[in-house]
């Protein structure tokens, strides 16, 4: 049941839907890895990492809450449970205790490019469907794509 209607069809209310829904999960998680990377980066460049990071947190939590608003508006109910999260998300599980600088930095290329990917196969799914939506898709794509760029810069 949705108490929110949407001008678009059934059909495309679903490819859009599941879309923003797998966006949502991924900057979720984004979030979270880039915050435990923060909290437990050690070594020379640990204060730029460190603040790099939160800038990546940022980022994620900014775009999250756009997507999420948006799956709202269309009539599709968000879902950023930590349950939904932990079983959809699509990027590697960071380990615990603390982590290298240059490992913080490889972590978080390696995070970023995985999200860039899925968001760039959503940027294509809903290209027909709702153009609105693909508009934001390929704005937070953009500001992931920086991050990303920023942290392979660091890694070399």
């Amino acid at each position: 049941m949705s108490v929110v209607t949407s001008t678009l069809s059934v059909e495309a209310r679903t490819v859009v839907g599941n879309a923003l829904q797998g966006a949502l999960v991924d900057l979720v998680d984004l979030g979270l890895v880039a915050k435990q990377v923060h909290w437990n980066v050690v070594g020379p460049r640990f204060r730029p990492v460190h603040l790099q990071l939160d800038e990546v947190v940022d980022t994620a939590r900014q775009h999250a809450d756009t997507v999420a608003e948006r799956a709202s508006a269309i009539g599709v109910s968000p879902d950023g449970r930590s349950a939904t999260v932990s079983k959809t998300s699509g990027i590697e599980e960071v380990g615990d205790g603390w982590i290298k600088d240059g490992d913080a930095v490889r972590t978080l290329v390696d995070a970023l490019g995985a999200v860039i990917g899925r968001m760039r196969e959503r940027i294509t799914a809903t290209a027909e469907p709702d153009p609105v939506s693909q508009d934001i898709l390929i704005g937070l794509t953009a500001d992931l794509e920086k991050h990303h760029w920023m942290f392979q810069a660091e890694a070399h």
